[in-house]
């Protein structure tokens, strides 16, 4: 059997709720509208509240759906092993709260099939986003592009599609490094979208924003912003110091 053209990775750590608002059920109401293959990999951070059996009842029915069951780590080892695991010939991975829903793939594969490497997702507008997050992404980005140079707009969207060449290209090195960093909880692991697009800088590939639709989406892993700023700050300032000693060459 050949590869499917697509393969959609599901982060997954206590995510019950979210299941249960139809998350998996809208992701395979969309992909089976498609007229491309695909699978979905839905990958289990060491969940503690009942989301496994909630997942396995999910896609027990469900074609190509299938669950992968992680030791914890946070939620960028999460990512990359899904990533790594999937066979697509297009890997996309997306946020079970679907902040940006499933519908807006086809954004992303346009641009891949335009000749672009990689397609991530830049959310134009946060209208419903709280204040506080909107004064830190601003100053986020300051501080990014004053530590890294790196050109982007909005690199923290979990909406990115790569090319099966750069997966492989960028994520197996990059995954042995996290393992060495593995977060506790619901950490955000801000560093590592940014580690991945700068490396992707490093290494030539095209990387292409693409405009999305998001929504501020409440839940009862709430962002622990102060905390997350401090990683965040942290982890360009190790990206910054492994460039200087050309660990990305």
């Amino acid at each position: 059997m050949s590869n499917p053209k697509l393969s959609v990775i599901v982060p997954s750590y206590n995510e019950s709720a979210e299941i249960k608002l139809k998350a998996l059920a809208d992701i395979d109401k969309f992909l089976k509208l498609q007229n491309y293959s695909y699978e979905v990999l839905i990958v289990d951070d060491k969940s503690t509240n009942g989301t496994l059996d909630l997942v396995r009842k999910e896609i027990k029915n469900r074609k190509n759906f299938l669950l992968l069951e992680n030791e914890h780590g946070g939620k960028a080892i999460t990512v990359m092993s899904g990533l790594l695991k999937s066979s697509g010939e297009i890997a996309l991975f997306t946020d079970m709260d679907q902040a940006t829903p499933i519908t807006e793939t086809s954004k992303l594969l346009e641009n891949i099939e335009q000749g672009y490497d990689i397609a991530i997702g830049s959310r134009n507008e946060r209208k419903d986003a709280p204040i506080i997050r909107k004064i830190a992404s601003i100053g986020f980005v300051l501080l990014r592009n004053l530590i890294l140079g790196l050109p982007i707009k909005d690199t923290q969207c979990g909406f990115k599609a790569f090319k099966r060449e750069t997966v492989n290209l960028i994520f197996p090195e990059l995954l042995k490094s996290w393992e060495h960093m593995k977060s506790k909880g619901a950490a955000v692991n801000a560093g590592f979208d940014i580690e991945t697009l700068y490396l992707a800088k490093k290494k030539g590939f095209k990387v292409v924003e693409v405009g999305v639709e998001w929504h501020h989406v409440q839940n009862e892993k709430q962002v622990q912003l102060v905390q997350d700023a401090i990683e965040s700050i942290k982890d360009m300032l190790r990206i910054r110091i492994n460039s200087f000693c050309g660990k990305y060459n």
